[in-house]
């Protein structure tokens, strides 16, 4: 039975509903909530506010179709310096692979609470397999608006076995479509970096390790008061990532004042460099804060891959960047131990690179 609205007025109600009984915030939104509660109000400062929005500004967008052609190279690495994030169109990943990808993110989050909260941190039969809200409940002081699913690829027999029935198939394929763009896209920043053949220890180093989740962010009847997803940069050495027609995507300018939105570009994919490509080739690309708002008059959904460092990986300035007598700007960071200071804090901006920067920086 639905709780009466009113008693979300205590906190502890909230908690039960939301995350213990496995509603998220799907379930309060389709409860005709009117107004947000406490616990999902943001202060100005987490807020995008309108006068910080550029409305000419963009992020590159990016025809893959030559992406060894030098000038395509160029542009690449280019929007991995200049801006952190850029779109790609022609980019060999079949567009119905990534429209089967929607509608089975709107088929998983549509099944009952009690069937999504199976995949809940105390149910789940594996770690790498995860269905919750918001980001770190225990660690915000204020919650985000949205709902996930994140699935950590180990194996093809452990995604068929655990994986959600309603989702592993589109998911896989939409991973495995994936792969040689991700390849192409490596290439040419790693080339970008003197890197100029990825081997096998490479490889491992930059990918070897994925993890993809399934967003959903349904109506909120306050948007201007909360946010989708907080501030933050990505711990991945890349994020593909495939989102619907809404929009609500926000990246930080380089004035490091200003956002830029991100418009949906039909059939594109957005890429944006993480924290772990930011360090491995000593700040020369670009890890940028982004942030999604919340909407008030329809339900967004995104799927996001990050293609990772394996977590026993050390990642430090790569040797071939500091060849010609730059200095490092990162200590050597075993990656597990980042992406646990990563997620054991709330979302805030672009602080957890600091954890591997070197003192005298």
């Amino acid at each position: 039975m639905t709780p009466a609205v009113a008693s979300f007025a205590d906190s502890s109600d909230l908690t039960d509903f939301v995350i213990n009984k496995g509603n998220g915030v799907k379930g309060l939104s389709e409860i005709g909530l009117k107004s947000l509660p406490k616990r999902y109000i943001h202060p100005l400062e987490e807020r995008i506010d309108e006068a910080d929005i550029l409305p000419q500004a963009s992020i590159p967008v990016i025809d893959m179709s030559k992406w060894d052609d030098p000038e395509v190279a160029k542009s690449i690495c280019d929007a991995a310096e200049k801006w952190g994030f850029f779109q790609v169109v022609n980019h060999c990943v079949p567009l119905e692979v990534l429209d089967r990808v929607k509608a089975a993110t709107h088929r998983f989050f549509g099944l009952s609470a009690e069937e999504k909260n199976k995949y809940s941190k105390d149910l789940s039969p594996s770690n790498n397999v995860r269905f919750g809200t918001s980001f770190n409940t225990q660690a915000e002081k204020a919650l985000e608006w949205k709902d996930f699913l994140s699935l950590f690829y180990v194996s093809e027999d452990e995604a068929s076995a655990l994986w959600p029935r309603a989702c592993k198939d589109e998911v896989l394929k939409y991973m495995r479509s994936s792969e040689v763009l991700i390849k192409q896209l490596l290439t040419v920043l790693m080339k970008g970096v003197n890197v100029n053949e990825i081997d096998e220890a490479k490889e491992k180093l930059l990918m070897g390790s994925v993890r993809t989740n399934l967003n959903y962010y349904p109506i909120c009847p306050n948007p201007e008061l909360t946010v989708g997803v907080g501030r933050h940069s990505d711990v991945s050495t890349l994020t593909i990532l495939l989102q619907d027609d809404i929009g609500g995507l926000y990246v930080r300018g380089n004035d490091g004042e200003s956002w830029i939105h991100v418009p949906p570009v039909n059939g594109s994919l957005v890429i944006n460099i993480g924290d772990a490509l930011q360090i491995l080739s000593n700040g020369k690309y670009r890890s940028v804060e982004h942030c999604v708002v919340a909407n008030g008059s329809r339900n967004r959904i995104s799927a996001p891959i990050f293609v990772n460092p394996r977590p026993h990986d050390i990642i430090c300035p790569l040797p071939e960047v500091l060849a010609n007598g730059e200095k490092p700007v990162y200590k050597q960071v075993l990656y597990s131990d980042y992406v646990k200071h990563f997620f054991r804090k709330a979302h805030d901006g672009k602080k957890t690179v600091d954890f591997a920067k070197l003192n005298n920086f």
